[in-house]
């Protein structure tokens, strides 16, 4: 009887249609994020510059169209998607684009994460803008009337300041006007509907902040307030970083890094991921116990084509973090198509053989410098199109790529050869 059951329960098994579906990742959280829903979300994160709202970047002309990508392609974590490198001229109108527009995706998919950066610059703009009477109260001051303090929230020996240009510095974190800033800005992006804030270049802003008691202090307050008032009582934080660890526990909820692409040497254009390149962080995320309780030998990471600038001199093997002359999202938006996509799937795949945490941050909007396209200052990755006439047609590619379910092979492939543009 027993060989009989074990039989008619086979036989059901195999005729079942469905007995080898792939089970669909799971996206829920709520008030703490498990590693595994975690990792499902970088393994579908893209980075989308704007797509809410940006300053001094122009945010998307093209939102309608952008949503219809990432629901075409399967995204699910919406990287820099709000952010102020330098402040807008209207600060109100800044937060009410970026909820109109948080509220627009989350129609299209409830489930999609979409990131707010605070970046490692401040400026004397900072003044026109009113301490918020809650933003004392959660530091316990008694509330004043007036506005923020540029000058307080400086390194008090000189150090970095006019680093980007006169008038906007590196604030320094062990300054409570920073942290009063970085907690405002948190919190009004939170109040939006986003559920992730980027922190910039952490290891500049912390220099005066020894074992990170003040950036602790920010975030365990921004935390605190996102477990009343986040979409779903949570936020992800993160910054670029290989790790900051203070008595075992991380300060981050993953970590994130430009790829740091190394170019072939005698072969112009081409270019390679490796271990050990430069400050890559492959191979490098610091491990601890998570924000979420979770413990890991290695936090789970993103690395993303990082925009800075360009050298003027395209094309040429120059020093440094370039690539070919190039940033990394500028060099990839100035190879040929086929290259392109050959590449991003050589880059998922290096990525997923060599270091099992990483997951590649996939490029669907980004700003590029340098003589790429005449006119054209963003890489837009939608399938060109009259909604999106600038598009650069990565799309379908990246869902393939996420679509296939990859598995991870020994070696990966070697890198096509790039044919030119």
């Amino acid at each position: 009887m027993l060989l009989c059951a074990v039989l008619v329960v086979t036989a059901v098994w195999y005729w079942n249609p469905n007995h080898n579906a792939v089970e669909e990742p799971s996206y829920g959280f709520d008030g703490a994020i498990s590693r595994q829903v975690l990792e499902n979300y970088l393994a579908r994160a893209v980075t989308h510059t704007g797509l809410c709202a940006s300053s001094s970047e122009p945010a998307t002309s093209t939102l309608n169209d952008d949503i219809r990508m990432l629901k075409n392609i399967g995204a699910k974590f919406v990287g820099r998607a709000a952010f102020a490198w330098h402040l807008p001229a209207d600060e109100e109108q800044h937060f009410k684009q970026v909820k109109a527009a948080a509220h627009q995706v989350h129609r299209a998919d409830p489930e999609i994460i979409l990131q707010a950066c605070i970046f490692e610059i401040v400026s004397r703009r900072v003044e026109r803008i009113a301490v918020p009477h809650w933003a004392f109260e959660a530091f316990g001051i008694p509330p004043v009337t007036r506005t923020f303090d540029y000058n307080a929230m400086l390194y008090a020996n000189g150090q970095m300041h006019d680093h980007w240009r006169p008038g906007a510095s590196v604030p320094d974190m062990s300054q409570l006007e920073t942290r009063l800033w970085f907690y405002y800005r948190a919190r009004r992006y939170i109040d939006c509907g986003l559920e992730a804030i980027h922190f910039g270049q952490v290891m500049i802003m912390d220099d005066a902040d020894p074992g990170h008691r003040h950036w602790i202090d920010m975030l365990t307050k921004v935390r605190t307030y996102a477990r009343t008032h986040a979409r779903r009582h949570f936020v992800l934080c993160d910054a670029h970083t290989h790790g900051e660890v203070e008595e075992g526990r991380l300060l981050f909820d993953f970590h994130s890094f430009p790829l740091r692409i190394k170019m072939v040497e005698g072969k112009p254009q081409q270019a390679v991921l490796a271990m050990g390149h430069g400050s890559s962080l492959f191979g490098r995320s610091a491990g601890g116990i998570a924000p979420s309780g979770w413990s890991c030998k290695s936090l789970p990471y993103l690395v993303e084509f990082d925009n800075w600038g360009y050298s003027g001199e395209g094309g040429k093997a120059v020093e440094g973090i370039w690539v070919w002359g190039y940033d990394e999202i500028s060099w990839f938006a100035k190879q040929n198509e086929q290259y392109r996509n050959d590449w991003l799937r050589y880059a998922r795949q290096w990525i997923r053989t060599h270091d099992s945490n990483g997951y590649l941050q996939m490029p669907t909007r980004r700003i590029i410098s340098g003589p790429i396209k005449p006119g054209i200052r963003t890489f837009v990755g939608n399938t060109r199109s009259q909604a999106c006439p600038t598009g650069w047609s990565v799309e379908q590619t990246i869902k393939e790529i996420w679509s296939a379910r990859m598995p991870v092979s020994p070696s990966p492939k070697i890198l096509p050869q790039n044919k030119g543009e």
